[in-house]
């Protein structure tokens, strides 16, 4: 199931053709598959709870619509923005600006509690888990390895 980043992102329409879709680890590819990142990103956001509980919400609706249209590429690109919006949160309340480490030194910054940001990290995370284990995305995405990602 290795991500393959050497295929051509920007020509590659994933809807017309899952097959070439590889799950990966985590999120990687999330800001790279097409057209799911346009469709998803632009409701991704986790400055403040608010913005977080909206943000998942809608998220995660897009991940129940991309389901119910057997679209399992787009599926598994909503849980990964989802996973990405509580790594991302996790981050911004552990470091103040999303820094681990200095630009110039490379020394470890000093972490910091943000209990906005890791509220935020706390509705994502909720829904992310609610996304992984749910019972279609788990046959679909056996349906996808089975498929297209046996012979890897």
């Amino acid at each position: 199931m290795a991500f393959d980043y050497s295929q051509d992102f920007a020509k590659i329409d994933f809807r017309r053709h899952p097959e070439r879709y590889r799950i990966g680890r985590g999120e990687q590819g999330v800001l790279l598959i097409e057209p799911y990142k346009s469709e998803i990103l632009p409701h991704w956001r986790f400055k403040s709870v608010a913005e977080a509980r909206r943000s998942a919400a809608k998220i995660y609706k897009m991940f129940l619509a991309y389901l119910k249209a057997d679209d399992f590429p787009g599926a598994d690109m909503a849980r990964k923005f989802l996973q990405m919006g509580w790594t991302r949160a996790r981050r911004y309340a552990n470091h103040k600006g999303g820094r681990k480490y200095d630009a110039q030194s490379g020394a470890a910054l000093p972490r910091t509690q943000d209990a906005e940001k890791a509220a935020a990290a706390a509705i994502f995370y909720e829904r992310y888990v609610t996304a992984r284990e749910h019972r279609e995305y788990l046959r679909q995405k056996q349906q996808h390895i089975d498929r297209y990602e046996s012979d890897d």
